[in-house]
């Protein structure tokens, strides 16, 4: 019988990308003029709300999920394609140490790497490529024949339950649960966490951090050039 393989699975933005891939995919195409220019204008206010610490994060991403989806019907996967390239070509490197040195490490021991996404599949795909990740998980658009976005989102309430994502992972893909690790940053990834043995909060928000201290996992922050387990 096949030996089963160890999973480590691991949300990207915030997590290991040190930004959001989804936020610089909408800016870009609001730059390129494939969104129209008033598309910002949608999405600022809750934008603004959090750089004042007087909104949630969460809000301000969903704000721009709802806006993504209004605009992408008719916008082509090419186009949409290239921008995606673009943006992990110039920003591939930009990512935190710690989770980029444990993937670096459960790679050589060998885990399977699983990521888990919000952002879309076409620019996560890219990327966890890039860090060697085996299987990438992220929202599917749909297109027509003609090779357009018609606006649908395939699977959607599967891929926002993170722990659904896992658990179908680890069957389809002969995956063992002893000795598994997931990494998170936010509380949508707190099902995920629960499904593993040793669950990371890394830069948590408030809600994450809350919930980690009273399951008592590891907490990490990485700030500037330092480190701090906590």
């Amino acid at each position: 019988m096949e030996k089963k393989r160890p999973v480590a699975v691991f949300d990207i933005d915030g997590t290991i990308f040190r930004a959001s891939l989804f936020l610089e995919l909408v800016e870009r195409l609001i730059e390129k003029g494939i969104f129209p220019p008033e598309t910002r204008a949608a999405y600022e206010e809750e934008h603004e709300k959090w750089l004042d610490r007087k909104g949630d994060y969460e809000a301000y991403v969903e704000k721009v999920i709802e806006v993504f989806l209004s605009h992408i019907k008719g916008v082509s996967y090419q186009a949409m394609e290239d921008t995606a390239n673009e943006i992990i070509e110039e920003k591939k490197d930009r990512v935190y140490r710690y989770t980029r040195d444990l993937v670096k490490k459960l790679k050589k021991e060998g885990y399977f790497l699983l990521a888990i996404s919000h952002s879309p599949r076409f620019i996560v795909d890219a990327f966890g490529f890039e860090l060697g990740f085996d299987k990438i998980y992220g929202f599917f658009y749909e297109t027509g024949p003609s090779g357009a976005f018609t606006g649908k989102v395939e699977d959607v309430e599967v891929i926002r339950n993170k722990a659904a994502v896992l658990q179908r992972a680890v069957r389809k893909e002969n995956l063992t649960l002893e000795n598994s690790i997931g990494v998170g940053d936010t509380e949508s990834d707190i099902p995920m966490l629960e499904m593993v043995e040793k669950a990371i909060a890394f830069n948590p928000n408030q809600k994450l951090y809350t919930h980690a201290k009273k399951r008592m996992w590891k907490v990490v922050v990485e700030r500037k050039d330092v480190i701090y387990e906590l």
